[in-house]
């Protein structure tokens, strides 16, 4: 279905657009619950009281000082994670493709931890997180270059280095001291707990200004998926255009890493159950958005409600979760 305004036309694809809604739909929902209920539950006209600045002091603290700056860095942190997912899956043409496979975030985790250890700030520790998955980036990005980028040496060159940064990682860990060791294994775990308003704000940040990047490098990308040559005929410039995309989806991985730590998994699955859903011949990147927010928020809903009163960190349930998807993932491939 196209859409003509003026001189411009929009190609929109209705099973797209409903999934789209829907995802929306359980987004808010998922929202209202984990606002609402917990030790002290909310009702639902006090939460949006709250929200106004027009509900009772109590639950004026609950929800707007606790629950809603955590719900929505989860939200912002999956919608960046899902789109860097979908980005580096769409470049790739493998669903693998990942930033926890291809080095990102084990490079934004050990710029962390080196900022843990030395006894860095919150902010401090995300701008090495930042830093780290940057740096990454750089040095697989060079290493895979051979005349350009093709998908299957970034991967290769990806779990290479991810491979390597994960044992710097774990060397890091056993040279600190404890109490630095148990600081750093708390954040690589991956949380939202404690998470304010001053993890939300960057992460905004970075999708509004990322967010049309990757929209105008979406179409662009869906014919570089066909195969170089044929994006080439059709008048793409495919290096600048990987590049573009490379450096929107490493900064969104890193961002959401420093805000949140290095939750696994969200960038792999969320890109896969948006094209299922969707049954895009290729990777949908709002629908990838949209699936990365509602599986990270419901997953940490999960991990506050399932062992009540104890609450586990959202990583830890997100790699449980991946892990399975990941070798159903593998064992559909096989087949």
């Amino acid at each position: 279905m196209t859409v003509r305004v003026g001189p411009w036309s929009v190609r929109l694809a209705p099973r797209a657009l409903l999934v789209g809604t829907v995802l929306v739909l359980v987004g808010c929902a998922v929202t209202v619950a984990a606002i609402s209920t917990g030790e002290f539950t909310v009702p639902v006209p006090d939460v949006v009281a709250a929200l106004f600045g027009q509900g009772t002091p109590v639950a004026e603290l609950i929800v707007s000082k606790l629950r809603a700056p955590r719900v929505v860095t989860g939200l912002l942190v999956g919608a960046a994670f899902g789109l860097s997912g979908a980005i580096f899956q769409s470049l790739t043409r493998n669903p693998l493709g990942s930033p926890d496979f291809i080095g990102f975030t084990a490079g934004a985790s050990t710029g962390g931890i080196i900022m843990v250890i030395a006894g860095g700030s919150a902010m401090t520790i995300a701008g090495g997180a930042l830093a780290g998955c940057v740096v990454t980036a750089l040095l697989v990005y060079a290493l895979a270059f051979r005349g350009g980028v093709q998908g299957y040496r970034l991967v290769l060159v990806g779990i290479g280095a991810n491979a390597l940064l994960l044992a710097v990682n774990s060397y890091l860990l056993t040279r600190a001291n404890i109490n630095d060791a148990a600081n750093a294994g708390a954040w690589l775990t991956g949380s939202l707990s404690g998470r304010g308003w001053e993890h939300a704000q960057p992460v905004a940040l970075a999708l509004a200004v990322l967010v049309p990047v990757c929209a105008l490098v979406s179409r662009p990308l869906r014919m570089i998926e066909m195969g170089d040559d044929a994006a080439k005929a059709m008048g793409i410039r495919v290096e600048a255009v990987r590049a573009v995309a490379i450096t929107a989806g490493v900064l969104l991985s890193g961002v959401a890493t420093a805000a949140a730590g290095p939750v696994i998994f969200v960038a792999l699955a969320a890109p896969q159950l948006a094209r299922r859903l969707t049954r895009s011949p290729g990777v949908t990147m709002g629908a990838s958005a949209l699936m990365g927010a509602v599986l990270l928020t419901a997953a940490d809903l999960a991990a506050q409600r399932l062992l009540a009163p104890t609450q586990l960190p959202v990583g830890v349930l997100t790699a449980a979760i991946g892990g399975t998807y990941l070798a159903l993932l593998l064992r559909k491939d096989r087949h």
